[in-house]
């Protein structure tokens, strides 16, 4: 779970000009984020893989992941009401 405090205090420090309103609102949906999605854990082979040699060279996630980056995906939860 995201400390409210510390994502208020990372975004005061990056957008030093914002309203404290607006910080406090910015805060206030990452930390409900957890409510509203779900990372998706173990599905990367379902992500799109393909075995095309031009797949990094189209595919812009491709090409970071074959240069060492890492991503995070996540799923909106559907309503179950």
């Amino acid at each position: 779970m995201l400390d409210r405090q510390k994502v208020e205090t990372i975004l005061e420090r990056r957008f030093p000009g914002a309203a404290h309103e607006q910080v406090a609102a910015a805060a206030n949906a990452i930390v409900g984020l957890k409510e509203e999605w779900d990372e998706v854990i173990g599905r990367e082979p379902e992500l799109g893989y393909c075995v095309s040699e031009q797949c990094s060279r189209i595919c812009y996630l491709a090409r970071e992941v074959a240069q060492g980056e890492e991503f995070r995906f996540f799923k909106r939860r559907m309503d179950t009401a």
